[in-house]
């Protein structure tokens, strides 16, 4: 593998030292050990910068799979590269900030880094992946890692429902995406990103009748991983997770996986009007939903946790918007271009503000033991580096200048203005709705900022109300928060510092057919014109509706608890529980007669309903020797050992019975001249005579007086239809020649290759070794739990 290929999967191979280094190193904090991956990672990938932003790319291919098309193929061009530094730079932030957060003597720290670096790993996989299968199973370990993440305090109720409702939502995402996939796999023949763009371009999909499915699929994957309404419910129970978490996940890394799959994959599906319809409304939608629902929050990260649903929702309908920049040849009457733009430069800008916020957010709770609003209040005097962080991210995060998220707030109002001059897609009807609800949830982001700033840091000191006494936190706390916050200032004073090295080459990957025309450039004032307008409104009414608060605060309450998406959810989760826990007692008897009714009536049916319908059922005699005196002597006395064990009287003509009928087995294996399997069955037919006759030894003896057992027609049936449909079978199998027989590939190979005469041998140890070996392993762990009972048995008899 390259160096590439080890910078992606080197956070799960040192999770695995985690527990190592905690053990062996309990005086020195954890995360100590763990910041040094992140550091080293963003310094690595940092130096691609000059390659990406000179219109390079990186690619570097590890066979994995290759007859089904699966390689773990790692590929880095501008949008990748700016996950890869936004993942592994925020992750050095969270880990610093932890390792003030976290106390080492009462958490368990090495289960939270081997979460965290499993997650870091797997967002770089994601974003960093070209081959589709292997970008699914890295999406999928993101799944499974914020499980773990958000569940850390696992002796919380509210932390595992939090967990339960995040995988089961996002999981379900995962599955829909990966049908998606599939259905790409099926029109174009490859798992390569890179191909099936090409294709795209080549117009050789999207006429398929595939193609809106697939779409659809890859969406539902996309929005439930970023909160897209209706599936947004899962991130504010998320919150129950420690502050390092929410700040890494839910700011820079898991949220934005969706947005990173809908941007990768625009070139796919921008030719058809839907893609654009579905990722903008919804998108729009989502923004106006998750900050109108912010606002009713009392705690500081629940309002955090709506905020990033509503600016997942705002970065996720420019890049709808965006892309119908593709239907366009050239930049010079391209307006959408504009819409991709602020999607990225958003996306970075949120990254900084809403990681600073969420470390303020987790500085307040460490130092005063709340999250409550109604509870905090005047801590300005008492923490003033955390008011000034608090200041600086929520006034971006408003939309106020002079901090980045103005600037692309204002890109943001320029991409939805500019639907009304559209010519596709019927954007000059309903696409008026854009600015309008751009306006909206603008106001409404603007209204909880300033409830986010001012109701914890000004206002009346509730001392009676707090935990502790508030102060300050120490500075390895604030270290990261206040980058994070001098990076808010330094791109909103000098965005251009990003535009060529970064915005530029993230904006070309997205817009790849634009690729060579793309150049940014950010200007902090651009003149009068509806943008300033729709800026200024928002200012006016979000203070007016901040003074006012608590006269309409009350529009709340009139939406009934039990109309709810959470409501619904867990109603739904509720009647799935009750509905599997009565289906599964209705089949669940406890006894083993039941279950082999089922298996074996499922075992006829399946079968007889394949072989009808595929008319597989033949007979063909032409080969087939001659039967003698032998065989047929030897049949009887098989049926009559088989009849004999059933309903013998006594367990000893069971057993002899039972021994008949193997040992006449092994004598048609004589007869078939294969020495090596009579002798084989010989020995286990003794061992297993011989276990019988010592097992049942112990056992009483058959009661005289035991009940008759009545003749069940059901259990006859099933038993002969088993009989039939395998001897159906069998004649079908030997008459039906599909393939050419593998014995003549044994015979040519079994001494040049595999280095033996005996072909039987060598078939079980060489050619089938493994199945050999996994049959021995089954066979030691069935010995071993047997062994442990039998153990545990004499002790107890021991210790009665």
């Amino acid at each position: 593998m390259t160096l590439l290929h080890w910078a992606i999967i080197s956070p799960f191979l040192m999770a695995i030292i985690i527990p190592l280094l905690y053990k062996l190193f309990r005086k020195i904090h954890t995360g100590w050990f763990v910041l040094i991956l992140p550091v080293i990672l963003f310094t690595y990938f940092f130096q691609f910068i000059s390659i990406t932003s000179g219109g390079s790319v990186i690619k570097e291919t590890v066979q994995w799979m290759p007859s089904l098309d699966i390689n773990f193929t790692a590929y880095v061009d501008g949008l990748g590269l700016l996950f890869a530094l936004l993942i592994t730079g925020i992750g050095a932030l969270v880990v610093l900030y932890s390792i003030y957060y976290l106390n080492k003597d009462k958490e368990q720290l090495h289960n939270f880094y081997v979460y965290l670096l499993m997650f870091m790993g797997a967002m770089l996989g994601v974003v960093l992946s070209d081959n589709l299968i292997v970008l699914y199973m890295f999406w999928e370990f993101t799944s499974i890692s914020s499980f773990l993440l958000i569940g850390y305090w696992y002796h919380r109720e509210r932390s595992r429902y939090g967990a339960q409702k995040s995988m089961l939502i996002t999981v379900f995402g995962g599955l829909s995406m990966l049908g998606g996939f599939l259905l790409l796999y099926i029109m174009g023949g490859s798992f390569s990103i890179r191909e099936i763009v090409g294709m795209v371009g080549a117009g050789e999909l999207s006429t398929d009748p595939l193609f809106i499915p697939a779409l659809i699929l890859v969406l539902l994957g996309a929005f439930t991983k970023s909160a897209q309404f209706p599936f947004h419910i899962w991130l504010p129970d998320a919150m129950e997770a420690p502050t390092p978490v929410s700040a890494y996940l839910h700011s820079a890394t898991m949220v934005k996986a969706g947005l990173y799959l809908v941007a990768r994959m625009s070139p796919v599906f921008a030719e058809q009007g839907l893609w654009l319809w579905l990722v903008g409304g919804f998108g729009i939608l989502t923004l106006c939903w998750g900050s109108f629902n912010a606002v009713k929050q009392t705690d500081l990260k629940g309002i955090l946790a709506f905020s990033t649903v509503s600016q997942l929702g705002l970065i996720m309908s420019l890049l709808g918007i965006g892309a119908a920049a593709l239907h366009y040849d050239q930049l010079d009457d391209n307006i959408f271009l504009v819409a991709t733009l602020a999607a990225v430069f958003h996306l970075i800008n949120h990254a900084t503000f809403k990681g600073s916020l969420f470390m303020v957010v987790g500085i307040v709770d460490h130092e005063t033991g709340t999250r409550d609003i109604r509870k905090l209040g005047g801590l300005m005097s008492f923490m003033p580096i955390t008011f000034t962080i608090a200041i600086i991210g929520a006034f971006s995060m408003a939309g106020l200048p002079p901090f980045n998220g103005f600037l692309s707030k204002e890109m943001f109002f320029t991409g939805m203005v500019r639907i009304l001059e559209a010519d596709l897609f019927n954007l000059q009807t309903w696409g008026l709705l854009f600015p309008i609800l751009a306006w909206v949830g603008s106001v409404f982001t603007f209204l909880y900022s300033m409830i986010l700033v001012f109701k914890t840091f000004t206002g009346k000191y509730q001392p009676e109300k707090l935990d502790k006494k508030p102060h300050e936190a120490p500075i390895g706390m604030l270290i990261p928060p206040i980058i994070l916050a001098s990076l808010v200032v330094i791109f909103g004073f000098f965005p251009n510092i990003l535009s060529h090295s970064v915005i530029e080459p993230a904006v070309a990957a997205i817009t790849p057919s634009l690729a060579k025309e793309v150049e940014v450039h950010i200007s902090f004032w651009h003149g009068p014109g509806p943008e300033l307008y729709m800026t200024l409104g928002v200012f006016l009414i979000g203070i007016l509706l901040y003074v006012l608060l608590p006269k309409w605060m009350h529009i709340y309450t009139r939406i009934p608890e039990k109309l709810t998406l959470n409501s619904f959810y867990d109603r739904g989760i509720i009647a799935a529980e009750r509905g599997s826990y009565s289906f599964t007692k209705g089949y669940m008897t406890g006894y083993i007669r039941s279950y082999l009714v089922y298996i074996f009536s499922f075992f006829i049916a399946i079968l007889l309903f394949t072989m009808w319908y595929k008319g597989a059922f033949a007979i063909d005699t032409e080969d087939v020797a001659p039967i003698g005196i032998y065989e047929i002597a030897l049949a009887l006395i098989l049926v009559i050992s088989s009849v004999t064990t059933l309903f013998a009287k006594s367990r000893l003509t069971s057993i002899i019975a039972l021994g008949a009928a193997g040992y006449t087995v092994s004598l048609f294996f004589v007869l078939f001249r294969a020495p090596d399997l009579a002798l084989t069955q010989l020995v286990i037919e003794t061992v297993s005579v011989a276990l019988f006759l010592l097992c049942f030894y112990h056992l009483p003896p058959l009661s005289r007086h035991e009940e008759r057992m009545s003749f069940k027609l059901g259990n006859a049936l099933i038993s002969i239809g088993v009989g039939v449909v395998v001897t159906l079978v069998a004649i079908s199998s030997y008459s039906t020649k599909l393939f050419d027989s593998i014995s003549q590939y044994y015979i040519e190979n079994v001494y040049d290759e595999a280095g033996g005469k005996n072909m039987v041998n060598v078939i079980l140890v060489d050619f089938r070794g493994f199945d050999t070996l996994f049959e021995i392993c089954v066979l030691a762990i069935a010995a071993l739990g047997i062994f442990s009972m039998i153990k545990l048995r004499l002790t107890r008899r021991k210790e009665g």
